[in-house]
């Protein structure tokens, strides 16, 4: 099992816009000499100065919270650390405690916030549309959701350009399996080991990690080699693990498959990249055997990995479906489905409908992310610092023999932590060190859920 600090950032507005200057940022937080020491004697850098105090909270406290979750929500939720943190107020890459403590939110809400809390323009496009009109239907037209999908296309290559919105990333999966399997005429998925695609009934049955996985019906998945560029016994070899695909295939189907999912980068799985060439040789043997190949972007999508705006461009590929949430709407519930036009039309077969897809709320403000994202250059930015970033935790990992690996792209980054560098020995009490030594410092990161991922989220400083 992996352990891994993984960066999924977040791409905010505020401060560098060189390299330069992310060196000066970036160096503040790790080198400041003005630091003060708290009760228990850990350094705590100083701050970058930022324009903005939140409100004084009135509200409940921690514990109250922590009483009402534990009577009235689902058992099957938790949180970090052993004091949860009660955050109260957000303001760009920044959040802030109940006392009014400030944060560098390197978490980004599992890779959500893409363009800072509260973010001007999207906060006063959600605003105006919530003033104006909060709900109706598709069943009618407004100009909102027709101005998201079109600016929506406008970002992806090919033939791309029919988009179906939905609330959450699990949905948009289940969707994009849907249409596959109706297309081809097939069940048969065919998706990669270590991948998470959702907990809905048929992206579980896609997703390859066990504690993801509850024991019920899930049919017509086969689950392929993951190339692992770390742990693969392939190395960096995409096509020697693409052969697996093919493998499959002819040994576990009719030799007809209903399509293909995976991520570019493996977000839940620990930001492990595919090996170079996989993705091509996969394709094309997908393809071949009457499938559709999908991508799944719901964490490496929106310029988060700044080489591209989306993961699978890196791999020189084009999917016949794109799925994709989270960073689309800065923290908004909302996914989408973006395929061709010719495989849209086997929604047409019967009445398929969502109620709240496409909201003119979510809608408006998934229009003003890309506008920020375009307006503020975010996609350079997470290139710049992130190569940056890169550059200093590959450094780190020759003085630190804990540091088994850094990898990932742009400011979707990964550091595997492990107690023995041969044995690739995860590391597992010391993630749980780090992240409460993190938040002391004033850093927020997370963890992966199955493999005790640090999933942080360096907004752009």
């Amino acid at each position: 099992m992996q352990r891994i600090i993984q960066t999924a950032v977040t791409l905010s507005h505020r401060n560098s816009r060189s390299r330069s200057n992310s060196r000066c940022s970036l160096s503040q937080l790790a080198h400041t000499q003005s630091s003060v020491q708290d009760s228990n004697d850990i350094l705590i850098p100083k701050m970058p100065h930022f324009d903005y105090t939140p409100p004084p909270y009135t509200g409940p406290s921690s514990a109250e919270i922590l009483k009402k979750r534990k009577e009235y929500l689902s058992p099957s939720l938790f949180h970090f650390y052993n004091n949860p943190l009660n955050l109260v107020d957000g303001k760009m890459q920044y959040l802030y405690d109940e006392n009014g403590r400030r944060y560098l939110d390197s978490f980004g809400g599992i890779a959500t916030v893409c363009c800072g809390h509260c973010q001007p323009d999207v906060v006063e496009a959600i605003v105006n549309q919530t003033k104006r009109l909060q709900h109706s239907t598709v069943l009618y037209l407004n100009n909102a959701i027709a101005d998201f999908a079109e600016a929506l296309a406008s970002k992806m290559p090919g033939d791309l350009k029919v988009v179906y919105f939905t609330n959450s990333g699990t949905e948009a999966n289940e969707l994009a399996l849907m249409m596959a399997r109706l297309y081809s005429g097939c069940h048969d998925i065919i998706s990669l080991r270590n991948g998470y695609h959702g907990n809905a009934a048929g992206t579980m049955g896609a997703t390859a990690q066990s504690n993801y996985k509850f024991n019920v019906v899930q049919t017509g998945v086969h689950h392929a080699l993951n190339p692992d560029q770390y742990r693969g016994v392939f190395g960096s070899d995409g096509v020697k693990y693409a052969k697996d695909v093919q493998d499959i295939i002819d040994y576990g189907t009719s030799g007809h498959v209903g399509g293909f999912i995976a991520e570019a980068i493996q977000g839940v799985g620990g930001i492990m990249e595919l090996a170079p060439g996989y993705l091509p040789a996969v394709y094309d043997s997908i393809r071949k055997a009457g499938g559709l190949c999908i991508a799944d972007e719901v964490q490496s999508g929106f310029a988060r990995t700044g080489s591209h705006f989306w993961g699978f461009e890196a791999h020189g590929v084009v999917p016949d479906i794109v799925t994709m949430a989270k960073g689309i709407g800065n923290g908004i519930p909302i996914g989408a489905v973006v395929t061709t036009p010719e495989v849209a039309k086997v929604l047409t077969y019967r009445n398929y409908l969502n109620t709240f897809g496409g909201n003119p709320v979510c809608s408006a403000g998934g229009l003003a992310v890309l506008r920020v994202i375009e307006k503020e250059k975010l996609q350079q930015n997470a290139f710049v610092v992130g190569s940056y970033l890169k550059e200093r935790l590959t450094a780190l990992k020759e003085k630190h023999e804990i540091i088994g690996d850094v990898r990932g792209r742009g400011l979707m980054l990964g550091v595997e932590l492990v107690t023995d560098r041969q044995l690739k020995t995860p590391a597992k009490a010391e993630i749980l060190h780090i992240m409460d030594q993190m938040r002391e410092l004033g850093v927020l990161i997370g963890k992966d859920f199955l493999v005790d991922v640090m999933d942080y989220t360096m907004s752009k400083m």
